[in-house]
C-alpha cells in the first residue's frame, strides 16, 4: 500500500510519518545515515502539518529510529535494542498472563537458536557458555544470583546462534524473562534434587553444543523445559501443602508430600 493511499484513508499524521519511514526503509530508498527530506517538503509530501511532523519525528527520535541534528536535519539511525526492549516491556507488562506468553516465545527462540549454535558457534561462544556454566555452579544456592546466572547461560546460548535477529528478539523480552527466571528460582530452590538438575542439565546442553550434536542439544533443551516445569509444579504443591499444615499445626514430611502429589 503506498503512502499516498494511506493518507486518503484517514490515517493520522503520526501514523503517516511512521508508515513513510517504514516504507522507505523496506524499499531501500532510505538507509541508516541518510537524511530525510527538509521539513517543509516532507510535510507537504505526507499531507500533514509541520507541527505534526515535528511531533512525530521527536517520538521516533525517542526510540532511536531517527536522530534530529540542528542545522543538519533528521538522520535515519539504527534503534538501540535496549531502548526497544524497554518499550516492549512496558507494553507487555500491562497484559494479563504475559509471562506464559513470554515463556512460549522464549522456548521457540531458544530451540531455533540451539540448532543454529550447534552449526555456527565458535570458540568464543564455547568459552562464554563455559563461563556461564561455572557461574551457575558457583551461585547454585543463591536464588537471585543463581537466577541471573541461569538467564545469562541461556542468553549466551542464543548469542552462539550467530543470528542478530534472534538476539534482538531475545533481548527485546529479556527484562520480562529475567523477572521470570528470578521468580521461578525463588519458587523451586527448596525442592529436592533441583540443584543437581540445574547443574547437570546445563552442563549436558553445553556439551551437546560443543559436540555440534543438533538432535541431542534440541532434545536436551526440550527436556530441560519439561523437567523445569515439573519442578515448578512440585514447588507450588509444596508451598500449598506447607500452608495447609501450618494452619492445622500438622508436620508433613517431604515423602508424604511427594506421595500426595503423585496420587
Amino acid at each position: 500500500m503506498s503512502i499516498l493511499r494511506d493518507k486518503t484513508e484517514g490515517k493520522g499524521g503520526y501514523e503517516s510519518v511512521v508508515a513513510y519511514l517504514r516504507e522507505q526503509l523496506l524499499s531501500g530508498e532510505l538507509k541508516t545515515g541518510d537524511c530525510l527530506l527538509p521539513e517543509r517538503e516532507l510535510s507537504a509530501r505526507l499531507g500533514v502539518s509541520r507541527q505534526v511532523l515535528r511531533e512525530a519525528l521527536r517520538a521516533l527520535a525517542m526510540i532511536g529510529a531517527v536522530e534530529i541534528r540542528h542545522g543538519v536535519g533528521t538522520i535515519v539511525s539504527r534503534p538501540n535494542v535496549s531502548t526497544l526492549g524497554e518499550f516492549f516491556t512496558f507494553a507487555l507488562a500491562q497484559q494479563s498472563q504475559v509471562i506464559d506468553d513470554i515463556m512460549e516465545a522464549r522456548v521457540a527462540i531458544e530451540h531455533h537458536a540451539i540448532r543454529l549454535a550447534c552449526r555456527r558457534a565458535g570458540q568464543a561462544d564455547f568459552d562464554r557458555l563455559a563461563e556461564r556454566l561455572c557461574d551457575i555452579v558457583e551461585t547454585i544456592r543463591d536464588p537471585e544470583a543463581g537466577g541471573r546466572a541461569d538467564f545469562r547461560f541461556h542468553e549466551a546460548l542464543v548469542q552462539a546462534a550467530g543470528s542478530p535477529v534472534l538476539v534482538s528478539l531475545y533481548s527485546s523480552i529479556s527484562s520480562l524473562m529475567m523477572r521470570s527466571h528470578l521468580d521461578r528460582r525463588e519458587q523451586i530452590i527448596q525442592v529436592d534434587g533441583i540443584e543437581s538438575f540445574l547443574i547437570d542439565h546445563h552442563r549436558r546442553i553445553y556439551e551437546a553444543i560443543v559436540a555440534r550434536d543438533v538432535a541431542e542439544a534440541d532434545e536436551l533443551l526440550a527436556r530441560h523445559f519439561e523437567i523445569g516445569a515439573d519442578f515448578r509444579r512440585r514447588a507450588s504443591f509444596r508451598s500449598a501443602t506447607a500452608g495447609r499444615a501450618a494452619s492445622s499445626g500438622t508436620v508433613i514430611t517431604q515423602g508424604e508430600q511427594d506421595a500426595d502429589r503423585d496420587r
